[in-house]
């Protein structure tokens, strides 16, 4: 009898262990099934090329090796082939199509710059030749080309292409990839319109157009979608951005970005709506400018088109050894570019026109005013006016002038020698109190160098290095009709500088806060472009700069008195200047964390932004000494490890789970193992 019950009472422990099992088990296993059951993706990503040929060998072998491991990863362009070194100035595209095509690209979506050339061609002809030699389809979600007589017979009838042709235009396309089939899409900046040539080609609102494209996909069945962009990470928010774009518009997973040239060592992820509310995770991801990274990035997705793993790095291509195919097919453009390198601009330097440092001398272009400087930026502002008339200063980092120009005639390599890296010009509002914090900043370390010190053009300042950094500004004036008058905290000038100074570089917050604010835009130029241009058009060719006081240190001295009635407006002014550096102290106060974070984001302090790429070989100092030389007191590199919107979309670890199962299992074979132990002692007596 006891034997009986005690059989019974061994049964029911084996059945409750099964039960528990049966509840636990099917949980872990389950989960581990819908692991294998989540659909992966990888694609390769660059942007913002800029005619920058050279390092497009190398590029090929990391796209080899990265196919190498996975063939089915995916391959884009988010725009800007066209514009920015003599490739483009002499083959029109075509010298960069050639390696392109070597690729094995998915697509490519317009940027503003290929768009240059409308108005000298009175049409897109180039643009056009470029996309019929062109081994993969072309993007144009919110492009409407009806309008061009080159460039409207490549519009693809089919919109949303399950199929689509080398050398056409599409509103959208689909590509099956490992059984799934993935919809990509495209859209360019509005601000083309604005910023480069496009004549008859008109931009639709990029919002209502990804809609419209979000919705043609899903009609289809398809949920996984990628956006190859050029509008900015977080730009002009006026003109609109990836970032905006992310949190507006429900159904795309993946944004390839460019146009802000910005550096995303990791991707982005945008988890949130407008209004702030959860929503399905947007990952984005920038590769920089000029073909120096090859962005990679691995999505998983769930069985309903959910980002639900992400994981992404750019790849310096200068560390690859370049493609010997791809090589030879670089020389036979490289011999061509080179010559026309050696070619006479036109204009003549009377004399020769140093690039100073105080290595060799007793003042340097980034400690002190000099004539290149001058020259360099009142190209800089004469050739904005003529795109923005209201413009009045211009400001040159010293670490982005790289060489001098010699006596004699002046040949296109010694222009690119001067500005190598092809920055974009840009313009950008500004106070007059934020000009004196960026001033102060500019001179916080004379008479030591700093790649961030300024040359300026169209103002004077006086500053007093024997003074404590921050308050050593003593006297701005702004030219206005010819005549010089002081700078007024309160109100607003207009300021060309380049892009990489224009979102932060070298340290600059004030510029970083009004490009996250969206107080900074390109005027679609290209600045070695200007500098050649304004010495050929505006000194007709005569070119003898002079230093001429615009930068004056004055070493613990009073400044030169002025007359009274010029002191009864620099009372009003220091009034002014009171009131407005509270104001500013409070703004700089609430909005810090802000613009660490942001600059981290848009690559503004970026050290290596204002470095290019490997530049013609005229550029006279390699990558390294470029980027080690460029910004003596420049903040880091961003790093997205840091970035606060990396909060959601990552994959948690599975660690903690796995360890409670472990431990609940084991709990139940001890329990099995203290019953038989029981059973057996009982029998035994």
């Amino acid at each position: 009898m006891f034997s009986s019950r005690l059989t019974i009472f061994s049964l029911k422990l084996y059945v409750m262990a099964i039960v528990v099992l049966a509840l636990v088990l099917p949980v872990s296993m389950f989960a581990a099934e819908d692991d294998n059951e989540n659909y992966s993706l990888t694609l390769m990503h660059m942007n913002d090329t800029h005619a920058h040929v050279e390092p497009l060998p190398k590029m090929l072998t990391a796209i080899k090796e990265v196919r190498a491991e996975n063939p089915e990863a995916l391959l884009f362009h988010a725009g800007d082939v066209f514009s920015g070194t003599l490739y483009f100035s002499q083959f029109k595209g075509q010298a960069d199509l050639a390696l392109l095509n070597m690729m094995d690209f998915d697509a490519m979506v317009f940027g503003n710059h290929e768009f240059d050339l409308g108005s000298g061609e009175n049409g897109h002809e180039s643009l056009s030749k470029f996309v019929a030699a062109a081994d993969f389809p072309l993007l144009g979600t919110n492009v409407d080309f009806s309008g061009d007589s080159f460039m409207n017979s490549y519009i693809n009838d089919q919109k949303f292409a399950e199929s689509p042709e080398n050398g056409s235009v599409y509103n959208g396309i689909i590509k099956e990839i490992n059984g799934e089939k993935v919809g990509i899409f495209g859209l360019t900046t509005e601000d083309t319109a604005n910023i480069s040539s496009p004549v008859n080609v008109k931009f639709l609102n990029y919002m209502e157009e990804a809609q419209r494209a979000v919705a043609a996909f899903e009609e289809q069945g398809v949920n996984k979608i990628i956006a190859v962009n050029h509008l900015g990470y977080n730009s002009n928010p006026n003109m609109g951005n990836d970032v905006q774009l992310a949190t507006v518009v429900d159904g795309i997973d993946i944004i390839v970005g460019g146009h802000s040239h910005t550096r995303l060592d990791e991707p982005d992820i945008v988890s949130t709506d407008k209004n702030g509310a959860e929503k399905d995770p947007t990952v984005i991801v920038q590769a920089y400018q000029y073909a120096q990274m090859l962005g990679t990035l691995d999505v998983s997705f769930d069985e309903n088109g959910t980002v639900v793993d992400y994981g992404g790095q750019l790849i310096d291509v200068n560390e690859k050894e370049a493609d010997p195919e791809a090589e030879e097919v670089l020389t036979s453009y490289k011999d061509e570019v080179d010559a026309l390198a050696n070619q006479e601009t036109g204009a003549v330097a009377i004399e020769s026109i140093p690039n100073p440092r105080l290595s060799d001398s007793d003042v340097s272009v980034r400690a002190n005013e000099t004539a290149l400087g001058n020259l360099i930026t009142d190209a800089m502002l004469s050739k904005a006016q003529e795109k923005e008339p209201d413009v009045v200063v211009a400001m040159q980092n010293g670490g982005g002038i790289r060489a001098a120009i010699d006596q004699g005639p002046i040949t296109v390599g010694e222009v690119i020698a001067v500005l190598p890296f092809g920055n974009d010009p840009v313009v950008t509002e500004l106070t007059g109190g934020e000009i004196k914090k960026i001033l102060e900043h500019s001179v916080r370390q004379a008479p030591k160098e700093s790649g961030g010190f300024l040359q300026v053009a169209g103002m004077k300042v006086s500053y007093d290095s024997t003074q404590e950094p921050g308050s050593r500004i003593v006297k701005m004036e702004v030219e206005i009709d010819g005549k010089y008058q002081e700078i007024k905290a309160g109100q607003t000038y207009l300021v060309t500088t380049n892009n990489f100074t224009g979102k932060g570089g070298d340290g600059f917050e004030v510029f970083a806060q009004a490009y996250n604010e969206g107080r900074v835009r390109d005027i679609g130029e290209i600045d070695w472009e200007q500098l050649r241009e304004y010495m050929i058009d505006d000194l007709n060719g005569k070119v003898a700069p002079e230093v001429e006081g615009r930068i004056t240190d004055l070493l613990g001295e009073d400044p030169e008195q002025p007359d009274e009635n010029e002191e009864d407006a620099e009372e009003g002014t220091d009034e002014d200047n009171s009131g407005n550096d509270n104001n500013n102290s409070g703004n700089d106060n609430n909005n810090s964390e802000k613009n660490s974070d942001n600059a981290s984001k848009n690559g503004g302090n970026d050290p290596t932004d204002n470095t290019g790429s490997e530049t013609e070989e005229n550029s006279q100092d390699s990558e390294e000494e470029t980027q080690q030389e460029l910004s003596d007191d420049s903040v880091t590199e961003s790093n997205s490890e840091e970035d606060t919107n990396k909060e959601s979309g990552e994959r948690l670890p599975d660690t903690a789970t796995n360890m409670n199962r472990l431990i609940l299992i084991g709990g139940i074979l001890m329990m099995l193992g203290v019953a038989i132990f029981i059973y057996r002692r009982i029998k035994m007596s």
